[in-house]
């Protein structure tokens, strides 16, 4: 009906514009159901009750979180770099948004089905080491600098594997396109192919996220909280988003990759895709109520004496399999 009245690049825009901020209110609901489900589920497993006074069960306690990180004063430190430190936050939460324009939420649920679609979201992803790296520097204090410094030698070390986990899909895909990778999975899903890749892929995104058993620069009897001590108020909100919407990236891209995205019986392809994701980020949480953290040398050591060589194993693997395949046709 636009149509009819506004020219295509107008109503293209429009419909662009409106999918953005769909996407955005949902991005906020979905950080907001994270924080209570991982407050909820910790305490569970640690036998506490969690939070329970804010609404029913508890589940108004992420809006008072939120409330009470906006009302709080911004400090900015008197010998800070001051550009750099409100820069930095911003630097880290805009690529966790940009991802999400690449992932497919159902047959036609997607802002931009680019032909390089796994590549733009690696390529995005890196930008966060970036934003870290500046936080730490800019703060002028000894503790951020040296969980940045940590952060960014662990994000480099795993991001190696992490890329090499995803060659396996990519080769049986022969598309870089998340729907295409998702519309080949219709007969088997690639987890059952990849089941290798797949566990490369799973533990090095936990250690990029900087989540347990891999949260060292947040080590609070060594380094305070990590890059991000000096911030307050709004701007450690940022900081508090972005860590939230790169895990549930990280679990949507894994359900996208191996476990057939949208795929499924009966139900909506979105909600196939969301019962995925929520539970690949429930292993998040199981995985930091379960296990203690790593000792430093042991985590650089995991990633390039473990993880690297099993994903250079899974590539030659997949590749010898297809060559065997297309041979015997």
């Amino acid at each position: 009906m636009l149509l009819l009245f506004l020219p295509a690049w107008l109503v293209d825009l429009l419909l662009t514009v409106l999918a953005i901020a769909v996407l955005i209110v949902f991005l906020v609901i979905v950080v907001m159901s994270q924080v209570y489900l991982e407050r909820r589920v910790i305490a569970r497993m640690q036998d506490r009750l969690g939070p329970n006074r804010v609404g029913p069960f508890g589940v108004l306690q992420p809006v008072a979180d939120v409330m009470k990180l906006l009302t709080k004063e911004d400090i900015i430190p008197s010998q800070a770099d001051r550009i750099l430190f409100r820069l930095a936050p911003i630097i880290v939460l805009v690529p966790a948004l940009l991802i999400y324009a690449v992932i497919p939420f159902g047959q036609g649920m997607t802002i931009a089905d680019v032909n390089i679609g796994i590549l733009y979201a690696i390529a995005i992803g890196t930008l966060t080491t970036i934003g870290i790296l500046m936080a730490g520097w800019s703060s002028n204090n000894k503790y951020a600098l040296l969980a940045a410094m940590r952060a960014v030698a662990q994000m480099v070390s795993y991001e190696v594997p992490l890329v090499l986990s995803v060659v396996g899909v990519i080769m049986l895909a022969g598309s870089m396109s998340m729907v295409d990778i998702v519309n080949t999975q219709r007969h088997l899903w690639y987890i059952v192919p990849q089941f290798l890749g797949f566990f490369v892929y799973f533990t090095a995104a936990t250690a990029e996220l900087n989540r347990s058993p891999f949260d060292l620069l947040e080590a609070d009897s060594e380094i305070v909280a990590g890059y991000h001590i000096e911030y307050s108020g709004i701007r450690f909100a940022l900081f508090f988003l972005a860590e939230y919407l790169n895990a549930f990236a990280i679990a949507a891209l894994a359900a996208t990759l191996f476990l057939g995205g949208w795929l499924g019986p009966f139900l909506p392809p979105y909600i196939w895709f969301l019962i995925k994701s929520y539970g690949l980020f429930f292993i998040l949480l199981w995985l930091r109520g379960t296990l203690p953290r790593v000792r430093v040398d042991h985590l650089m050591g995991f990633a390039w004496k473990i993880l690297l060589p099993l994903a250079l194993v899974n590539i030659l693997i997949t590749g010898v399999g297809l060559s065997i395949s297309q041979a015997s046709v």
